[in-house]
């Protein structure tokens, strides 16, 4: 599982670490993981041309160090320092040993313009609001370079704790952060300035829970159910799906697609598509009495393709099994009924339905993911899923706050959030908690659609039919 936590933690570990160390011995770690990548983007380290870009922080003293290990290798080091009077004085003395050159902001963008590579140590972890006016230009120049950029701990510009990107920032080829990933190289917008992101072990002693967590393989693989050797298809739980409409058939179709592969044993389907649902899987068991008179279900899916059905998605709330809200389910849900509940609620808002939900602007749910679920979460007593470019997980309790790796700009076509509800739907019914058949769901979708487009465009349809093989990629890992 891969971990964040915030700059505060941070911080508090890295003293802590520092207090048992000899002085600069910690940031003398960071600069050897920091030149070893940048090594490894140069390929050939004797005769490149590298330019730091260096702050004040500890960021320009990382940079600064790594810089003189590459001077070093014979390296042609160029430090452009945006703030002379504040440099690292230690950092600077010895890329000066090692035979690196300083310079200043002026003439620093023909420097970039010639470099192989270009290292930002301008802003640490603590940098809030974008870059500053005198480093944009530089910023500017790197991103139409030819040099690949190595970002120190994250890009500047990009609020670590969050993901947030209020300005200006650098744009990454590569990312080296020290100890552990911060938030914001998980979530967009900023994971998007990061690009790849390598993680340098500097020895930091961290909390049991982190402020984020990314499954991975394994994880997962641990999560999804398996049939006993005695299990028949009630005992491996049945999953109901409320959803369509005359208008919009195709989102009942593809949400029991979606549970059908969800490792639930039936799938008990309940609404004015049922002719649609039963030609194309005539395994599903449908019924046109309502959700009470459907039998016996371990977890409801409600609201794709719904319309104006509020009477359907009253219903379903009122049950006290687990329900997975989605789509038009989230418009036409009362927030008390939903808060109301006692048996567990799953919200599956894209960012424009999560906005309408908070009452701000859809910019503001995608520039704030990390605020966004979190406040919809504890609004709404519910476990939320929040779908988007970065997929999170926050539960009504607060606490960690879940990422998924898995996803793809692929994934974002009509109906493909229709067959996650199913999938994570029917993870309800087989037993799993709210955050965890949120987050394998998540996983396996992605995953899905990633196998599903194999780089050119595909249907939701497809990414259905793509569940399986993720599944099967999980467990064998």
């Amino acid at each position: 599982m891969r971990t964040a936590y915030s700059v505060e933690t941070v911080r508090t570990a890295e003293r802590e670490l520092m207090a048992r160390l000899p002085e600069g011995a910690l940031m003398q770690r960071a600069a050897a993981g920091l030149a070893a990548a940048c090594a490894d983007v140069l390929g050939r380290v004797y005769g490149s041309r590298v330019v730091l870009l260096v702050g004040s922080g500890d960021n320009g003293g990382d940079a600064l160090y790594a810089g003189a290990r590459l001077a070093r290798r014979g390296a042609g080091v160029s430090a452009v320092l945006l703030a002379p009077e504040r440099a690292h004085g230690g950092g600077l003395a010895a890329l000066r040993r090692a035979g690196g050159r300083t310079a200043g902001t002026d003439g620093a963008e023909a420097l970039i313009e010639r470099a192989d590579l270009v290292v930002d140590g301008i802003v640490g972890i603590g940098g809030k609001g974008g870059l500053r006016p005198e480093a944009v230009p530089l910023a500017d120049a790197a991103g139409r370079a030819r040099a690949a950029v190595v970002a120190v701990d994250l890009p500047s510009g990009v609020d670590a704790d969050t993901g947030e990107v209020r300005g200006a920032a650098v744009r990454a080829d590569l990312t080296v952060t020290f100890g552990t990933h911060k938030p914001g190289l998980l979530i967009d917008p900023a994971r998007e300035y990061a690009g790849p992101v390598r993680l340098v072990d500097i020895g930091l002693s961290l909390p049991e829970e982190p402020e984020l967590e990314a499954l991975q393989h394994a994880d997962v693989a641990r999560l999804l159910p398996v049939p006993a050797v005695e299990s028949d298809k009630y005992r491996r739980g049945v999953v109901g799906i409320a959803a369509g409409s005359a208008r919009y058939p195709g989102a009942a179709v593809l949400a029991v697609a979606g549970a059908l592969r969800g490792g639930a044993g039936a799938v008990r389907y309940v609404g004015p598509a049922g002719q649609a649902v039963i030609a194309r899987f005539p395994e599903t068991l449908v019924s046109d009495g309502g959700p009470r008179r459907a039998g016996r279900v371990q977890a409801w899916v409600v609201g794709p393709g719904a319309g104006d059905d509020a009477a359907t998605v009253a219903e379903v709330l009122a049950t006290d099994v687990p329900v997975l809200i989605d789509a038009d389910g989230l418009r036409l849900a009362e927030a008390s009924a939903v808060r109301g509940r006692r048996a567990p609620t799953l919200m599956t808002p894209h960012a424009g339905e999560a906005a309408a939900l908070l009452g701000v602007e859809r910019g503001e749910v995608e520039a704030g993911r990390l605020a966004a679920v979190r406040e919809l979460a504890g609004r709404y007593g519910a476990t939320v899923l929040l779908k988007g470019s970065t997929t999170l997980v926050a539960s009504s309790g607060g606490g960690v706050v879940r990422v998924n790796p898995t996803g793809t700009s692929w994934l974002a076509t009509a109906g493909s959030g229709d067959v996650l509800s199913g999938l994570a739907g029917s993870l309800l019914a087989a037993g799993l908690s709210a955050v965890d058949a949120a987050s394998a769901g998540a996983y396996l979708h992605g995953l899905a659609g990633r196998f599903a487009a194999d780089g050119a465009p595909m249907g939701a349809h497809d990414v259905a039919e793509g569940i399986a093989g993720a599944w099967r990629s999980v467990v064998r890992g």
